[in-house]
């Protein structure tokens, strides 16, 4: 590649932390531009460099989509709503619902250990016998993040998950388990190993039998390779000119691909209940959360949920960069698109 990639998959508090530092920055530049549609806000995500950009709201049991910008700029393929995203670490949301599954009906427990789930690799992973399976779910485990590590090959992802473990295991843990938290990606590869040895198959089949098929989710697959890859819109990486679609991440928690209208019908369905029966509902709400970022080389994500105007908003844009601006910039386009949606709800 002209120039090395150098990104990560992000979590909420890690972006969330460092955008404090950048706001006062950006609220008085935000003031000149005050949004009267969705489309004008994803057509000015365009004016500001992104390639590309979806938008699904659900709201008072009505769905809307949006686009604007390019899928594939190279051919000038306009974007599609409907079209195939890497959606990066909104794939933890799964992974802990599944985890939630499991734990109800007793296969897996709460305060099971490292040392318990996972003997073999605990004897390399420092507090192993301290950390349990709430704190791998939380963020709390200590255990570092391979994706911070600089000689995780962004260019080039690891094809078997286990080559990761040779930049984790056998190093100092950040902190005691349970003192802090500290978003981990390393933790849901754990729990993704965790979950296969438990079903003794994999958690991807288990994921698509137990929430994506009784959802009727059939555009949301755990692995890239799962997919013909020409449904998945581009990827763009600020400096390099080629298209990144192609480079594939099969990490647990990192992986799947899906459509905005997709994650936001199991966004909706795993707040209202529509997804868990009540105990399941009760240990999720116990260990994780109910929105989630995600962010990999050339695609940025965000999918939440607004109480105060019942609204689901998922948004991808598929141009990304080194650095911070760029998710900056999305983060703000995200809040232009909630505060419409605002003040519709306010006039109605």
């Amino acid at each position: 590649m002209k120039n090395r990639i150098k990104s990560k998959v992000f979590g909420n508090l890690t972006i969330g932390g460092i955008l404090s530092l950048m706001v006062l920055t950006g609220c008085a530049k935000d003031l000149i531009f005050i949004p009267s549609t969705i489309q004008k806000v994803l057509d000015k995500g365009i004016e500001s460099g992104f390639d590309g950009t979806i938008v699904f709201v659900n709201q008072a049991e009505k769905s809307s989509f949006y686009s604007a910008g390019w899928k594939n700029r190279e051919n000038l393929i306009p974007a599609n709503p409907h079209s195939l995203f890497k959606i990066a670490s909104i794939s933890k949301l799964y992974i802990a619902a599944a985890t939630s599954k499991l734990i109800a009906n007793h296969s897996l427990y709460l305060d099971n250990t490292l040392t318990d789930l996972l003997p073999d690799l605990a004897e390399s992973i420092e507090y192993s016998d301290e950390i349990t399976l709430r704190m791998l779910l939380q963020h709390r485990s200590g255990i570092s993040d391979f994706a911070d590590h600089p000689d995780y090959p962004w260019n080039n992802p690891f094809k078997v998950n286990s080559e990761v473990y040779d930049l984790v295991l056998d190093q100092p843990a950040d902190f005691k388990p349970g003192k802090k938290y500290r978003y981990s990606n390393t933790n849901y590869l754990l729990i993704g190993e965790i979950l296969d040895r438990t079903l003794g198959y994999s958690h991807h089949q288990y994921i698509k039998d137990e929430i994506l098929e009784p959802l009727g989710l059939y555009n949301t697959y755990n692995l890239l390779s799962e997919v013909d890859i020409e449904d998945i819109m581009s990827g763009y990486y600020v400096g390099y000119e080629n298209d990144i679609k192609y480079t594939d991440f099969i990490h647990p928690g990192g992986s799947m691909v899906a459509t905005a209208e997709d994650v936001g019908v199991f966004l909706r369905a795993l707040i209202d209940g529509t997804l868990f029966i009540e105990e399941e509902q009760a240990i999720y709400s116990s260990v994780y959360e109910y929105e989630h970022t995600g962010l990999l080389p050339g695609y940025q994500s965000i999918a939440r949920y607004h109480e105060d105007i019942d609204a689901v908003v998922v948004q991808f844009v598929n141009t990304s960069a080194d650095g911070f601006w760029y998710w900056f910039e999305f983060e703000r386009a995200y809040n232009r698109i909630v505060r419409v949606l605002e003040e519709e709800y306010s006039n109605n």
